[in-house]
C-alpha cells in the first residue's frame, strides 16, 4: 500500500473512523497472527495475542509518527507482547496443547512424513537460543527482511544477520542426522 494511503488511513482512525480501523486489521491480521503463533506454538494464545496486540496499537496510535511505515510499529508490538506472554508462561509452567487436524487431502504415509518433520524441526528449533529461534522464525518462516527483523527486535541488522548465520549451522547440524537415516 502506498505511504500516503497507509497515512491517510491512520489519520481516519485517530478521528474515530471505526471502518478505518477495520482496514488496518484487515491488512495486517494475517501477518499478525502468524507471528504470534511462531511465538506462542498454539492457536488460542495466537488469536488473544493478536487481538490484544490490536487493541494496544489502538490506544497508542495517537503518538504514532505517521512518517514512518506502521507495519514494523505495529509487529514490534506483537513481538514484545509475545514475548511477555511466554515469560509470563514460563512462570505458570502450563503446556500448549496440539492442534491437530488432519487435512482432508492428506495420506496417513504424508501426514507420518511431515509429522515426524514437524517434530524433528521443533526440537532442532528448541535447541537455539530464543533469540536465535526469533530470528529464525520472522526471517525464514515469516519472511520478513532482516532489516525489519531488526526493526521488530531492536536489533542492529548486522547482529540479525550473524544470529541467523549461527542459528542457520546449527539447524543444519542438528538435523544432519534425521536427513542422513530418512535418505537411506
Amino acid at each position: 500500500m502506498p505511504a500516503t494511503d497507509e497515512r491517510r488511513l491512520i489519520e481516519r482512525v485517530r478521528e474515530g473512523d471505526h471502518q478505518a480501523f477495520g482496514e488496518l486489521v484487515r491488512r495486517y491480521q494475517r501477518r499478525a497472527f502468524a507471528i504470534a503463533y511462531r511465538l506462542l506454538r498454539h492457536v488460542q494464545d495466537a488469536e488473544d495475542l493478536v487481538q490484544d496486540s490490536f487493541m494496544t496499537a489502538l490506544e497508542r496510535l495517537d503518538g504514532f509518527d505517521v512518517q514512518r511505515p506502521f507495519g514494523p510499529w505495529f509487529f514490534r508490538i506483537v513481538v514484545n507482547r509475545g514475548q511477555n506472554a511466554l515469560a509470563a508462561r514460563r512462570v505458570r509452567g502450563t503446556e500448549s496443547l496440539p492442534d491437530d487436524v488432519p487435512h482432508p487431502a492428506s495420506s496417513p504415509v504424508r501426514d507420518l512424513e511431515q509429522r515426524e518433520l514437524g517434530e524433528r524441526l521443533g526440537l532442532a528449533l528448541d535447541e537455539l537460543s530464543e533469540r536465535q529461534r526469533l530470528v529464525v522464525q520472522l526471517h525464514e518462516i515469516e519472511g520478513f527482511s532482516t532489516a525489519e527483523v531488526a526493526g521488530m527486535l531492536e536489533m542492529a541488522e548486522p547482529t540479525v544477520r550473524w544470529t541467523l548465520h549461527a542459528a542457520r549451522k546449527r539447524l543444519r547440524r542438528e538435523l544432519a542426522g534425521w536427513k542422513e537415516a530418512n535418505d537411506e
